[in-house]
């Protein structure tokens, strides 16, 4: 929507960018002794142009965008509604958060002129919140859009880490689902965005929970394996740190997903041996069946580019038991059946074909049951060391 900007609205529009409190006091004034709230008026006979987009935006709307708490506090207390909405179906809340000041990381001290600035600039946009909600912005309502996400799922989309705690701390329901069926824990493990994902759970956030309107049923530790095994150049180097945290914090590995398929399937899927080596870890069981019948090794087996990974193959291959190579309507892995895999296929039919020696069968039950960091280490205090390295190593 266009507009013009006549000279009462510019002097308006400069009023709340600076933060002239005394020039919109006389407005709120004035408009309160003729009981009329300039802001409660039509929605287009006080519009203001956006500088920089040339739409048309309200005057609170405007105030949100700059972060300018103190022309919040004055707009609101003269009448205006915080949960007035744009033409993109956001109110003042959602516009604060859209508009939060981009950093990669915060500075445990700023000391740089620009650091100090940023931190500013934040600063300033969790005061414009606090002020929201000090006024009773309904701090869950959704955006009027097609995602339905509410504004603890935009301070995770946009980067405002710092807006989660003053949300929930106004009564923002953590575990709030979008159109997806998305949490704001899903979005941030499926980011790998780890500061976020503990202070989403540290605030009651529901590890398990899965996202039962779409059409995965994903819980956020499917998120992160799949996110993690999708990273470019993941077969170098993978930051398992967000995958760490949810199981640190409680995320069941066997939860399936609507596929029937457990987070160490995905990480399988993705042939991504960190990830599959974090799961095992937290004792996450490599020889549940999908659904459909398929082991870990199958769906490995199934992605033609897992077939470089020789060290995951083969540590699936002495952990799998009993050892097959086909789902449960006896079938083998798509990349088996190409003529170049021809060899492969034949060593593996064989390989599985052969009995476990009761020595590899104890060890994959020993592995199953103590394979987690605190089983390993209570079993180093009783297995002599070559067994143990036997266990859990070789």
């Amino acid at each position: 929507m266009e507009s013009t900007v006549n000279s009462s609205d510019g002097e308006l529009y400069d009023a709340i960018l600076t933060e002239d409190l005394c020039f919109l006091y006389i407005c709120r004034d004035m408009y309160i002794k003729h009981s009329q709230h300039i802001f409660l008026i039509f929605y287009n006979m006080f519009s203001l142009v956006h500088c920089l987009q040339g739409l048309a935006i309200l005057p609170l709307h405007l105030a949100a965008c700059y972060r300018k708490a103190k022309s919040l506090e004055s707009l609101l207390s003269a009448g205006a509604d915080p949960d007035i909405r744009d033409l993109r179906g956001r109110n003042t809340l959602h516009l604060v958060i859209t508009h939060w000041p981009s950093m990669l990381a915060p500075w445990p001290k700023a000391s740089t002129g620009f650091e100090m600035a940023m931190t500013s600039v934040q600063r300033r946009a969790e005061d414009c919140i606090r002020v929201l909600c000090s006024h009773g912005v309904n701090v869950n309502a959704e955006v009027d859009s097609d995602s339905r996400h509410t504004a603890l799922h935009l301070a995770v989309r946009y980067g405002a880490s710092p807006a989660i705690g003053v949300l929930v701390s106004h009564s923002a329901k953590i575990n709030a689902v979008d159109h997806f069926g998305m949490t704001p824990l899903h979005m941030a493990a499926g980011i790998l965005n780890t500061g976020m994902t503990a202070r989403l759970i540290q605030l009651g956030a529901d590890v398990n929970k899965v996202a039962v309107v779409s059409k995965s049923g994903n819980s956020p530790l499917h998120l992160a394996s799949l996110a993690a095994c999708s990273r470019p150049g993941q077969a170098l180097e993978v930051d398992v740190s967000c995958i760490t945290e949810l199981l640190d914090q409680g995320a069941d590995p066997d939860i399936v997903n609507h596929a029937g398929h457990t987070s160490l399937h995905e990480a399988c899927i993705g042939g991504c041996p960190a990830v599959v080596e974090c799961h095992l870890k937290y004792g996450a069981n490599i020889n549940r069946l999908t659904i459909s019948g398929e082991n870990c090794l199958f769906l490995f087996l199934d992605q033609k580019l897992n077939l470089r990974h020789t060290s995951l193959l083969e540590k699936l291959l002495n952990l799998t038991y009993p050892l097959t190579i086909t789902n449960r309507d006896g079938q083998l892995p798509s990349t088996l059946m190409l003529p170049q895999y021809l060899k492969q296929r034949d060593q593996l039919l064989n390989l599985s074909r052969q009995p476990r020696s009761l020595m590899d069968i104890a060890k994959i039950h020993i592995y199953q049951l103590y394979g987690s960091s605190a089983g390993r280490e209570s079993l180093k205090q009783v297995l002599p060391d070559k067994m143990h390295h036997f266990v859990f190593h070789h």
